[in-house]
Order: structure tokens, then sequence, then C-alpha cells
């Protein structure tokens, strides 16, 4: 069976729920609850197995919080022999609007903590990552108000919307590949 790591970005705690920072978290809590899988407690993660046809597509949320999500990441990349081409990281973006969203094969962590301790605890920018854009319509200075701040009431319904796409995204990159679903999701613009 051919394995996957997919991994939601976000912070533990009732506080950090459904904030922007916690996108990661939301999607692959819509991805399990598609395949009607629940998370369970383990090493350094909340994990849920899910099967997409012929894939297993092992989901973490690290307990690691957000600047430390990288050793989660090691741990279960090594515990599960997955190679990194085979690994999905869903991460929030500052840089692009809330219509976007990117796929990318590899790249810098682009000033984002999470993706930085993954570089670090793994030596490589080479992984797949989903950055999904929240938009940057924050006043100067206040970037990290910005992110852990929750959805405006008028932005829930496009988000939920990319939330699905962004569920579709990682089962068309488990079934078809990085390229494939590059193609179908990057140059979109999403709305309702």
């Amino acid at each position: 069976m051919n394995k996957f790591l997919i991994v939601g970005l976000g912070n533990i705690g009732e506080e950090y729920a459904h904030t922007r920072h916690n996108i990661g978290f939301d999607i692959v809590d819509h991805l399990a609850g598609k395949y009607k899988e629940k998370f369970q407690s383990d090493r350094l993660a909340d994990v849920a197995t899910i099967r997409v046809k012929n894939k297993q597509l092992i989901c973490i949320k690290p307990t690691t919080y957000m600047n430390l999500s990288g050793k989660s990441v090691k741990y279960w990349l090594d515990k599960e022999k997955i190679p990194l081409e085979q690994m999905l990281v869903l991460v929030d973006e500052l840089a692009l609007p809330l219509d976007k969203m990117r796929l990318r094969g590899s790249g810098s962590d682009g000033g984002h903590n999470g993706l930085r301790s993954i570089q670090e605890h793994l030596g490589s920018i080479n992984y797949p990552r989903l950055r999904f854009g929240i938009g940057n319509n924050y006043p100067k200075g206040m970037q990290a108000e910005f992110v852990l701040s929750a959805w405006r009431k008028e932005e829930w319904p496009l988000v939920l919307y990319k939330i699905g796409k962004s569920v579709e995204l990682v089962e068309q990159f488990a079934l078809a590949g990085l390229n494939f679903a590059m193609n179908q999701y990057n140059n979109v613009t999403y709305q309702l």
C-alpha cells in the first residue's frame, strides 16, 4: 500500500481553534471527517489514518505547537518510512489573498515558523506544501494578532468552500500526483 503523510499545521488549544493560523488543522479535520475517521492522540501528534482507493493517508496534527512542528513531522516520516515527496504540508499563507491557494513541490519557509521548523528538522526544503491564502488585511505591526485571529463572518463561507477544495486537492495529490494537482488547483480564483 502506498503511504502518504498529510500534515495539517496549527496550534493545539481551544483558543487557537478555527483561527487563520490553524487552517491546516481544519483541512485535515474535514478530510478525516469525509472518511468518517477520528483523530487519536499519539506521539507528538493527533493522528487519523484514511484510505483513498489504494492509498493510505496518515493525517497528523502536530501537538508540538506551530514553532516546533518539525519535531513531530520528522518523527512520523521516520516512523512510517514515508519519502519526502509523499508528504504534503497544509499551511496558512499571508502572501496570498483569501481567494487563492498554491501547491508547490519545494520552496523556502517564506517567514512561516511552522515551515521553518520542518525545514530545520528535515534538513531540506524539498517537500510538497499547500499554501492556503489567508490575506494580509491587517495594520502594520499586527501580523501575529491577525494570523491568530478568527475568520470574519463574511469570510467564513469562502473559507469553508476552499477547505472543501483543499480536501479534493489532497486526494488528487495522493491519487494522481503533485503535477496533476498543481495544474488543477494553482491558478484558480476561488469564489462563491
